[in-house]
């Protein structure tokens, strides 16, 4: 029997007031809904409010989080994953007890057959279900992929052999539909997804297969399956990704949308053939990530000040740059979602579009149906856009449209790949954009690059070498009172040291000096000399900011940018910093 109604503990822990349960009261009479459920929509309450109010009226302990330690695999192979996310219930061991975790406590028989199952003396308690979700979706003990590989040598391991021909066409369509097949490149997948990586890399040798994961910037070898199933597994891909199976020796490009753990994963498939079969390379986009907001990312105070002003521009070109797989897109994307108010209007062209952002019109680009970037541009400025963004300035023809853009009227946001932001000016010249044309029009240029943040649990403070400290641009003097870190690893970040990345920049803005220097041509040093005395933050100083923060470590700024001659003293504050959300 349950001690106090759930409206009068919620009024004792100072949740709510009684005036607001009186009136919550009053529609649950008329609407009917559960009284939880009407204040969180109402915004009374958060989740975990509620569900420590439950916890509290059942007279059960209320677990915040679920770890990895708590996680038993032993006693979640004992229940059925269905069972599990139908009833958001999940057996964990806690202060070394057998816990069954529930997110509704009042649904009692998902517990009495858990209890059953559990074999035993167990314990309850209550969790959010979004905490028990996510805890059944990360830890419940799927089939490994040595068990898969064990499976295959089992069911067929002598019955095709893999000779210099590969193997026969109809065995490949039988392969690629067999159980363990099937099995094998969705726990690849799912492991992926899992282990929160980037890519996926297929690579066929002359002796073996090997499946390599791309996480936080870095390539992690994960599983070999038998070489004989080769032709198998990217079968199988081609059938997923819509593409020909038959099709060996021309490059082929797909696309799989599927679910994984309940979050729609979006898959941009590569085929390409090699001298020893065809290569896979899958880039994932998790589609139930969020655009970050422009306050998350640990811009400097006159860095932010800059893009502030930038962004707030009517017209004019602002560019992000970088190479590949340093996060230009989602700095573009944070941009967007800034400007995207109800009257504005602004419409993107992009290669492909990897995130959809409610408000705002997305083409994709179609080389194939001759819809490329310059076609797409030409053809939306005649849609009345306020802002425009092209995924990408890859020649004259589109770096020209973007440039006539700005100058009609419109903010143009795009990237370009360039190693800093100086050299950007050059880049536009040597694709034949006017200098003067580039003076008028450019706003601002953002350079960045990602480090692999330093794993908060494993890390140890050290005192770098003075040579480290050298390469770095400070001196020990102006060192002393930084804490910093390195890389240790533990079982959190995968024994890497690090977990997750986050964005270092050069933001260059294009005032009256400047611009009169990109009309006389000057080479890219001179522009760069003017706008260090001027105060920009090179890409080193800023993640030697990140550094003093204790958010990285000297190793990982070194790996992305390099100390210039011309490259003023690092200013070293001492004063603590709070960290940023991860960008």
């Amino acid at each position: 029997m349950l001690k106090k109604k759930l409206g009068d503990i919620l009024i004792d822990l100072n949740i709510v007031t009684a005036e607001q349960l009186e009136d919550v009261l009053k529609e649950q009479k008329a609407s009917g809904k559960l009284l939880g459920q009407l204040l969180l929509e109402r915004g009374l309450v958060s989740k975990a409010d509620l569900a420590r109010t439950l916890a509290k009226q059942v007279g059960l302990p209320f677990i915040e989080a679920i770890t990895e330690q708590m996680a038993s695999a032993e006693l979640l192979s004992r229940v059925p994953l269905k069972f599990l996310r139908q009833h958001l219930i999940i057996p964990i061991v806690f202060e070394g007890q057998k816990t069954i975790v529930t997110a509704n406590p009042r649904d009692l028989q998902p517990l009495d057959d858990m209890a059953i199952l559990m074999a035993g003396d167990v314990n309850y308690a209550v969790s959010i279900d979004t905490v028990v979700m996510d805890a059944i979706n990360k830890y419940y003990p799927l089939e490994t992929g040595k068990e898969m590989m064990d499976e295959l040598q089992e069911e067929s391991g002598s019955t095709f052999d893999f000779g210099e021909e590969g193997i026969e066409e109809k065995d490949i369509m039988e392969m690629a539909n067999d159980a363990p097949i099937v099995k094998l490149v969705n726990h690849i997948i799912f492991q992926a997804v899992k282990e929160v990586a980037s890519d996926i890399h297929i690579e066929p040798f002359e002796k073996e297969l090997r499946v390599r994961y791309r996480i936080d910037g870095n390539l992690y070898q994960r599983m070999i399956p038998p070489k004989r199933y080769q032709g198998a597994i990217v079968s199988r891909i081609k059938i997923m990704s819509n593409l020909n199976i038959a099709e060996k020796r021309a490059p082929q490009d797909g696309r799989i949308q599927l679910k994984v753990a309940d979050k729609p994963i979006d898959l941009r498939v590569s085929i390409l053939p090699c001298n020893y079969g065809e290569r896979v390379v899958m880039r994932l986009l998790d589609k139930s990530k969020s655009v970050k907001d422009l306050l998350q990312f640990n811009f400097s105070d006159r860095d932010r000040e800059i893009i502030k002003r930038s962004i707030a521009r009517p017209n004019g070109i602002i560019l992000v740059s970088g190479p590949t797989g340093s996060g230009k897109t989602s700095t573009l994307y944070a941009i967007l979602t800034k400007l995207n108010e109800p009257d504005v209007n602004i419409i993107t062209v992009e290669d492909p579009v990897e995130y959809t952002i409610t408000g705002i019109s997305q083409v994709q680009v179609n080389v194939k149906a001759g819809l490329t970037f310059a076609a797409a541009l030409r053809s939306i400025l005649r849609q009345d856009p306020d802002i425009c963004l092209i995924g990408e300035i890859r020649d004259g023809e589109t770096a020209g449209i973007a440039t006539q853009a700005a100058l009609t009227g419109h903010l143009v946001l795009s990237t370009i790949h360039t190693n800093s932001a100086p050299a950007t000016i050059t880049r536009l010249i040597d694709m034949g954009v006017e200098p003067f044309l580039i003076a008028s029009s450019l706003a601002c240029v953002i350079s960045q690059r990602l480090v692999r943040r330093i794993c908060t649990a494993c890390r140890q403070a050290e005192e770098p070498s003075a040579e480290m400290l050298s390469r770095i641009g400070i001196s020990a003097q102006e060192a002393k009172g930084v804490v910093f870190y390195k890389a240790v690893g533990c079982d959190e970040c995968l024994k890497t040291g690090y977990k997750g990345r986050l964005p270092i920049f050069e933001v260059m803005e294009i005032n009256d000096a400047v611009a009169r220097l990109i009309v006389q041509r000057v080479d890219a040093t001179v522009i760069k000399d003017l706008v260090l005395k001027e105060g920009m933050t090179p890409l080193v100083v800023d993640g030697l900011r990140n550094v003093k923060e204790g958010l990285t470590t000297i190793e990982e700024i070194l790996s992305v940018a390099v100390v210039e001659d011309n490259q003023p003293p690092a200013v070293v504050e001492n004063t603590p910093a709070p960290a940023p959300t991860e960008a």
